[in-house]
């Protein structure tokens, strides 16, 4: 194995073994004038969340092999169940028509039914989707589109190879059942969350840089897939205009879809959602927040945060810290993973370090 990326690879797996949970002090989280947060539930390593009904939000586990459902519980807190153990590495959750979807590394469970089991340890389906069984990066993300298709991610397994041809470096869309599967973006090297545009219905995606670059190269990035078949660039080029050391000779930058806004290189881009609450003010409706689970090999961390880009006619034109305090004088409290904005317009914000689940709510 080449040395560097024997490194990479060790430096990859301690990040996951050494993240136990930590306590946070929510006093240390800045927000804007009028926002707080505040601890919602106690989750082991919180990862990507799905909204069910009556506000019952399934959270899974990537660590412990496990997923959760937190239940509202009346003024109390909400009670947290263990639904199902013993997976591989799950991390892509979805609840779709009642049924919840789990992503496991190299197939996609299905729990029918779910709101009406979730003490009894259902056992679910196994849906015939063929998906790679590399760990690196195998980790998916995956989701129900309006237009009624189930989206799975398929990171590079690897930092930097082309891998395109086997599958690899996609974002893949299907029918519930798995049948009609198609290509939906290329040139992806790892994305770990994505959404779509609460009125146009346009598929937006986060997208993490390549390492081994620098401390300041690439830039993570922010996507805008308004249709099927663009190419985003992966190995080739990175960030739509730096060309990769190793595959990027002889390619034209310009032959791909540049992202539609850079985010700072090494945050560690994963959940992304819309505002679509009515409890914040305005200026925050309608517009795009980021989880930045934070660098692991920067010189400098950045990231442990949550991220606001600001959009004018569809388009983006600012990006700026909405929420920080995770991490203070290189010192790491919490590793915001994914977001999701409850039926009261308040924002619940997974954190997979310090075994989190927060709430961000406005009131002036």
């Amino acid at each position: 194995m080449n040395p560097i990326k024997g490194l990479y690879l060790i430096c990859c797996l301690l990040v996951v073994q050494t993240s136990a949970g930590k306590d946070v002090d929510l006093d240390d989280i800045e927000l804007p004038p009028g926002f707080s947060i505040e601890i919602y539930a106690d989750v082991p390593n919180a990862r990507s969340l799905a909204l069910g009904d009556h506000g019952v939000v399934f959270v899974s586990n990537r660590r412990a092999n496990s997923v959760y459902a937190v239940v509202p519980h009346g003024d109390a807190n909400p009670r947290v169940i263990e639904l199902a153990t013993g997976l591989s590495t799950p991390n892509g959750i979805a609840y779709h028509e009642g049924d919840l979807y789990i992503a496991e590394i190299n197939r996609i469970l299905r729990f029918k039914d779910i709101a009406g089991r979730l003490n009894d340890k259902p056992v679910p389906e196994v849906l015939a989707i063929e998906l790679p069984a590399e760990r690196h990066h195998g980790w998916r993300y995956i989701g129900f589109g309006p237009d009624g298709k189930f989206y799975v991610s398929i990171g590079a397994p690897c930092n930097i190879c082309d891998r395109g041809e086997e599958g690899f470096a996609q974002i893949i869309r299907m029918n519930p059942d798995g049948s009609q599967r198609e290509t939906y973006a290329e040139g992806v090297r790892n994305s770990v969350g994505f959404t779509w545009h609460p009125v146009t219905g346009e598929f937006w995606f986060t997208d993490n840089g390549r390492d081994m670059m620098g401390d300041d190269i690439p830039p993570g990035e922010l996507n805008h897939a308004p249709r099927q078949g663009l190419h985003f660039g992966f190995p080739y080029c990175h960030a739509g205009d730096i060309p990769d050391p190793e595959f990027g000779e002889g390619r034209n930058c310009r032959d791909y879809t540049p992202p539609a806004q850079k985010l700072d290189a090494h945050v560690a881009p994963l959940g992304v959602k819309f505002y679509t609450g009515n409890m914040f003010p305005p200026a925050y409706q309608g517009q795009i927040f980021v989880a930045e689970h934070g660098s692991w090999n920067r010189t400098k961390k950045i990231g442990y945060r949550i991220s606001l880009v600001r959009l004018e006619n569809g388009a983006p034109v600012d990006y700026e810290v909405f929420a920080e305090g995770w991490m203070k004088h290189e010192k790491v409290f919490g590793r915001p993973v994914d977001l999701l904005v409850l039926d009261d317009g308040s924002m619940l914000v997974s954190d997979d370090y310090a075994d989190k689940i927060y709430r961000i709510s406005y009131k002036k």
